[in-house]
């Protein structure tokens, strides 16, 4: 599961997008001007930047300029309708990894990430490690003190999703516009539910002041760290 930022101010491309990747279950954050854009990179880690060309405020190419300027090598994929050699030129110039020309297919799209992310060598890595829990998000292997945990799928990507964002506390209104999509079953009582299941698969007893998984009070949830644990 990746974490990739959208940024389209035309609501019925970028619905087709996060539904499309949502579905690859991709954990997918978007906006649609190119200051609202910058904000987010330059706060937040992702494995990939959608941007389109043509943005209110900065332009994509300008918000790729000022990325690349902060010296962040986030990959870019850059959509847009301008397909001429200028326009790649200047796009390459201020660092885009690649171009997607629109109409384009999602499938391509998703091509085009996947290979702009292993040129890139991977921005995150698929091994992340918090405390004595390690998560490898290609092989889908969690383990606890080096003993085997198996999860469902919905469990895996909620921890997953924690642990890549481990000094954030996140709401069950929050976990469940990222992580449960168009399913049938989504509530707040399901994220609940799922972090119950979750405490009961990888917490060492039943004391939840030491879950894995803190509640922060009328806030949300967030991994807990401990100090002789690896990070």
């Amino acid at each position: 599961m990746a974490k990739i930022l959208l940024v389209e101010d035309d609501m019925v491309v970028a619905e087709s997008i996060k539904l499309w990747l949502k579905n690859q279950q991709q954990v997918v954050e978007h906006v649609s001007d190119g200051n609202a854009a910058l904000e987010l990179i330059t706060f937040s880690s992702y494995e990939a930047i959608i941007l389109d060309w043509e943005l209110p405020g900065l332009s994509g190419v300008e918000v790729c300029r000022r990325v690349r300027a902060s010296h962040n090598r986030v990959p870019i994929l850059m959509l847009t309708g301008k397909d001429s050699v200028e326009h790649k030129v200047t796009g390459l110039d201020v660092g885009v990894d690649d171009y997607l020309a629109k109409p384009f297919s999602l499938k391509e799209l998703s091509a085009r990430l996947r290979a702009i992310v292993r040129r890139s060598g991977g921005v995150a890595s698929n091994i992340l490690q918090v405390n004595d829990i390690t998560l490898d998000s290609e092989s889908h292997r969690v383990t606890r003190g080096g003993e085997e945990i198996e999860l469902m799928p919905r469990e895996f990507a909620v921890l997953e999703f924690l642990l890549r964002n481990k000094n954030q506390v996140f709401s069950g209104e929050a976990l469940l516009q990222k992580l449960w999509h168009t399913d049938s079953d989504s509530s707040k009582e399901a994220v609940r539910a799922c972090i119950k299941r979750l405490r009961q698969r990888i917490d060492m007893g039943d004391d939840e002041s030491l879950s894995i998984i803190e509640t922060v009070p009328k806030i949300g949830y967030r991994i807990r760290q401990h100090d002789s644990g690896k990070c």
